[in-house]
């Protein structure tokens, strides 16, 4: 799970539904980002960072809540 995003997006007020539309992407692809399991493109994580201000390496961060997977600074 990347916690930060999903964090941002909390912080934000901002339900999945929101951010997917304003991404222009599926509320399901905006899910699989936030949970992990989807990477996203390059505009996707631009977008991000301009939506919530902050870094998107802090964005992609995963927790190690998923084994198997590295932290993605």
């Amino acid at each position: 799970m990347r916690e930060s995003l999903k964090n941002a997006r909390k912080a934000a007020n901002m339900t999945q539904q929101q951010v997917a539309d304003s991404l222009g992407i599926s509320l399901r692809y905006y899910q699989n980002i936030e949970q992990g399991s989807r990477t996203g493109d390059f505009e996707i994580w631009d977008n991000l960072e301009d939506l919530f201000n902050i870094h998107q390496r802090k964005l992609r961060g995963i927790s190690n809540n998923h084994p198997g997977r590295e932290d993605n600074p």
